[in-house]
């Protein structure tokens, strides 16, 4: 049988390399096996000189040094153990797929358990950096080749991110739903709390090397939106209302009122009411809201005829209302405005930008306002030139945000309970100028009753996967747009 495969283990300092190479070197397919970092040659293993598995030159390294068809690289630390003919099925997935790089399911061992932990398909919307293959990935030899070549930039922290951007470009990867080894389960952080690593100051540096890869990969596949936008003037439009705070509620008997609150007391030189979109509670919510809504008149306490509304559903509802004002303003249902100032603000930003749609910044605290960290998220990823290219790449984009009545009218909200939001801000930033406030002026509270809180590994897989897909739907409506202004 051809000895076909190259594997790269990463070097740890738990040894944990030895249980997959003592187990793999006995496979018939392995033509040899190398260590990627380490200071010390190891007895039968080849080593490849790296600081860190993910810059550019280790990603050159182990494209120039694979002898074999197919390269099986860890990407992830950790104990693991090969499972019955792992190599042979992601060789047999390979061959007979034609695909540059495949990966699979795998399990985690928590005591004498095995979990599975399925992954997702990659799909051109999947270009976020930190899109899971899990521990391994096999990478055909020619594939990684005209990869690296591709990929110009010397990276310290985006080399694979940027090879397997070059490998979506040119050739297929593709899943095998199959759990191929098993991983030592680790305590997994919560969803809620994933969220904000890539606005962590402390990331920065890995952000921005990030962004260079994720814009070179939309320059080459002609999904990038040059700097430029159209821009709005709300001023010749007349509303009974010049803005409304929107609040999808359903069983928030616990926040409503103090969320109600923190938008009434608001100070501003406009007229502004509230259209609070109470999702057929069945807790004590609604009888609180009639209650608010009796005594304040700004308050329009609305009950869907429809059942099947989520919270995009919910916003449908809210911006077509007919006392929808010109601005349509988020608060969720647990959450506060920082201070009296908000709304103002925001609609001044309107103005002053002419702009599509205007995102705020925000403190995270727990329920008891207490700030947790990261502490302010400012989303100063986002630059004047590359934001709307930038938001491709990345999972949130701030808060509040504020929409232009008639233009999110046109847009609307897709009706699920999770991207919502993010699909009608890269439609917007398509086209229109998206405003930004860097000073936190939102309060977002982190608790057990949170929407994304303790997610299952399905749960998070659909989000993911619905990201990725509204992301695959902007990257060719993007290439229309751009093929059309060229005609």
């Amino acid at each position: 049988m051809k000895k076909n495969l190259t594997i790269y283990l990463l070097y740890d300092n738990n040894d944990y390399y030895k249980l997959p190479a003592n187990d793999l070197r006995k496979n018939s397919n392995v033509r040899e096996i190398s260590l990627v970092g380490g200071s010390e040659d190891i007895i039968g293993l080849k080593r490849i000189k790296s600081r860190n598995l993910f810059d550019s030159e280790t990603m050159r390294s182990i494209a120039n040094t694979t002898k074999s068809n197919y390269a099986l690289v860890q990407i992830k630390r950790g104990k693991i153990i090969p499972g019955q003919f792992f190599i042979e099925r992601l060789l047999t997935a390979a061959q007979n797929t034609s695909a540059g790089l495949v990966y699979c399911d795998f399990y985690e061992q928590e005591g004498t358990k095995l979990i599975p932990h399925p992954l997702i398909d990659y799909q051109p919307g999947s270009i976020r950096d930190d899109f899971d293959f899990g521990s391994f990935v096999m990478i055909e030899k020619d594939t990684m080749l005209k990869a690296v070549k591709s990929v110009k930039d010397k990276a310290k922290y985006s080399g694979f991110y940027s090879l397997r951007l070059a490998i979506s470009r040119q050739n297929s990867i593709f899943r095998l739903p199959e759990c191929l080894y098993t991983v030592e389960r680790e305590d997994r952080m919560e969803a809620g709390e994933k969220q904000f690593n890539y606005v962590d100051p402390k990331n920065r540096d890995v952000q921005i090397e990030m962004e260079r890869s994720a814009t070179e990969h939309l320059k080459k596949l002609k999904a990038f939106l040059s700097p430029g936008s159209k821009k709005l003037n709300p001023g010749s439009l007349k509303f009974d209302y010049e803005a409304s705070v929107i609040i999808p509620v359903k069983n928030r008997e616990k926040t409503i009122s103090e969320s109600v609150v923190s938008a009434l007391e608001q100070k501003t030189n406009f007229k502004f009411n509230l259209l609070v979109v109470d999702n057929h509670s069945t807790d004590e919510t609604t009888k609180i809201l009639n209650e608010i809504s009796k005594k304040d008149k700004r308050v329009i306490h609305i009950i869907p005829e429809r059942r099947d509304l989520q919270i995009g559903g919910c916003w449908n509802e809210a911006i077509f209302h007919n006392l929808c004002g010109k601005f349509a303003i988020q608060l969720d249902s647990d959450d506060l405005y920082k201070d009296q100032t908000t709304l103002q603000k925001i609609v001044d930003k309107f103005y002053e930008e002419r702009c599509g749609m205007v995102i705020g910044s925000y403190q995270l605290t727990d329920f008891n306002l207490n700030e947790v960290p990261p502490g302010i998220i400012d989303h100063r990823e986002w630059s004047e030139d590359n934001g709307k290219n930038n938001a491709l790449r990345i999972n949130g984009m701030g808060a509040p945000r504020a929409f232009f009545t008639p233009l999110i009218r046109d847009i609307k909200f897709p009706n699920v309970s999770y991207g919502e939001d993010y699909s009608v801000v890269l439609a917007i930033s398509r086209h229109y100028k998206i405003g930004r406030i860097y000073e936190p002026i939102y309060i977002c509270r982190r608790w057990e009753g949170n929407t994304d809180s303790s997610l299952s590994i399905e749960q998070e897989n659909r989000n993911n996967f619905y990201k990725d897909k509204i992301r695959t739907i902007e990257i060719l409506a993007r290439k229309q747009f751009i093929r059309g202004k060229k005609k």
